[in-house]
């Protein structure tokens, strides 16, 4: 395989010993007593902490198409789904919206209850326990984002248990990660890589404490400076030259991508990215042996953010689409297949002039041409050098360390080829949009426009042109109805 996958491949294995009552135990090379000991080990007894994470790129991507970002416009029969993807798209969601009910089923039963299970069965080994901590956190991280208040459950149960302020998750957040820190690993890669180390831990400790004003009600602009400031200085990490390559193919070799979720398309499969978003004739395009889907793409206004010598918007796919054989695609009505950037609906009919084609795709993440199934190789970089950058920009200048502030945003604007900012370019409007044209669709456009007041302004700034409902209540997701019904302890959040 092209990297570690010690602990994906053996997950399931390990899943399936442990439920199975032998009266021979048989361990092969691996010895019963101090089995965790090396960190082959180690990764492997932790592997089913770690596996469920790949769902994160699809459930990431869910919330992205909330924002102005991007979202999934129905073409024709396809993609309507419910009127899941519209409701999304225009906020109007409920508590019986389907996909916010399989994204609080990934976080609380792939995510958080394996985890629970698994600590008892690694008691005694601090480094295991500490790393199970800080995998929980980044769960709890999630659930505490997304829907607010939850329960805070730390071992296995059943029965009904009640919601937590989403305060107290904080806190719990908080020191979950302070105490793990000591025990977790200093190591970069090898055995380690997709796994958390300190520097990881500390990079989610910076992004909850440069959101503390929306989850506990209390700034930590000072705390996501000091955070950001080890791992910065540790240089373990640095950009990489070209950003793309953190999204290549084979990205496992980035020095800048702090976290990375392992995949491999037929080992660990779960990076369809390149089939959501490309149009069915894009299979002669780049040699695939299905079609693509046609679905997720960016919006205008976001798209047109960029300057023309932005090297970041490489990212998109825009313009008349060529096959292999470099003739020009058609669309199912024999138009020239042209991903064009305006979209004036989110719900189209072969009537409209964009239908198949609208909207500029995503190609952020390299497409693996040649490939035999919708899954690629990539690794979702979940924690990159470059957002540690911006985010300990924003905190210094949220503290008036202006001077500071501009030398992190100019480090970023200097790899893209854009010009350096002055002192009075240095505002709030310009770091979100920054923060938008560096990590589009990598999941914190949602995190980034709620901490900035932006979320929920129908015609606002930063906020997408299709949302319908401006109500305070979509800050946070609902609890899914499903969830209420089986455990009655949960509270409903506000407005729904």
């Amino acid at each position: 395989m092209k990297k570690t996958f010690s602990y994906l491949a053996l997950a399931g294995v390990l899943t399936i010993a442990s439920c199975t009552n032998l009266d021979e135990s048989v361990y092969g090379v691996i010895p019963k007593e101090g089995f965790g000991s090396t960190p082959e080990q180690l990764a492997s007894l932790l592997g089913p902490a770690y596996s469920g994470l790949r769902d994160y790129a699809w459930n990431a991507h869910n919330a992205e198409v909330t924002t102005d970002v991007g979202l999934v416009p129905t073409r024709g029969k396809d993609w309507y789904d419910g009127g899941n993807w519209l409701n999304y798209n225009r906020h109007t969601w409920t508590t019986t919206h389907g996909p916010i009910n399989d994204m609080w089923g990934w976080i609380f039963e792939s995510g958080i209850n394996t985890i629970n299970n698994l600590i008892p069965q690694v008691a005694g080994n601090t480094v295991a326990i500490a790393e199970l901590r800080a995998v929980r956190a980044f769960y709890y991280f999630l659930a505490m984002d997304y829907f607010g208040n939850v329960p805070l459950i730390t071992e296995s149960t059943s029965g009904t248990v009640s919601t937590t302020p989403r305060a107290q998750i904080y806190a719990f957040v908080e020191k979950e990660l302070t105490e793990a820190l000591p025990n977790l690993s200093d190591n970069v890669g090898g055995s380690y890589y997709g796994r958390i180390n300190k520097l990881t831990a500390q990079t989610l400790l910076a992004k909850i404490y440069l959101n503390a004003g929306v989850y506990k009600g209390t700034p930590e602009w000072q705390k996501a400076v000091d955070m950001c400031d080890i791992v910065i200085k540790s240089g373990k990490y640095k950009l990489e030259p070209n950003f793309l390559a953190n999204f290549a193919v084979k990205n496992e070799g980035s020095t800048e991508n702090i976290w990375a979720i392992p995949f491999d398309r037929i080992q660990a499969g779960g990076m369809t990215i390149t089939y959501r978003t490309l149009h069915y004739q894009s299979q002669s395009t780049y040699n695939l042996s299905g079609q693509p889907w046609n679905g997720f793409c960016t919006i205008a206004e976001f798209y047109n953010s960029f300057s023309d010598n932005d090297l970041r918007k490489k990212m998109w796919i825009s313009g008349v689409q060529y096959g292999a054989d470099g003739k020009a695609l058609k669309d199912d009505n024999g138009k020239d297949l042209d991903f064009n950037p305006v979209m004036t609906k989110d719900e189209m009919t072969s009537a409209d002039p964009e239908f198949q084609g609208a909207g500029v795709r995503l190609g952020k993440y390299e497409i693996q041409r040649g490939n035999t199934v919708p899954d690629q190789d990539n690794d979702w970089a979940m924690f990159r050098l470059a957002d540690v950058y911006l985010m300990r920009g924003e905190a210094l200048f949220r503290l008036g360390k202006t001077a500071d502030a501009l030398a992190d945003f100019n480090i970023v604007r200097a790899r893209a080829g854009v010009s350096a900012w002055t002192v009075s370019q240095l505002t709030l409007d310009n770091i979100l949009a920054e923060r938008g044209r560096e990590l589009a669709w990598e999941a914190w456009r949602r995190n980034d426009l709620i901490r900035f007041g932006e979320f929920n302004k129908v015609g606002g700034k930063f906020s997408s042109k299709f949302m319908k409902e401006p109500a305070a209540k979509t800050l946070l997701f609902p609890i899914p109805q499903q969830r209420r019904d089986a455990n009655p302890g949960l509270a409903q959040n506000p407005g729904y």
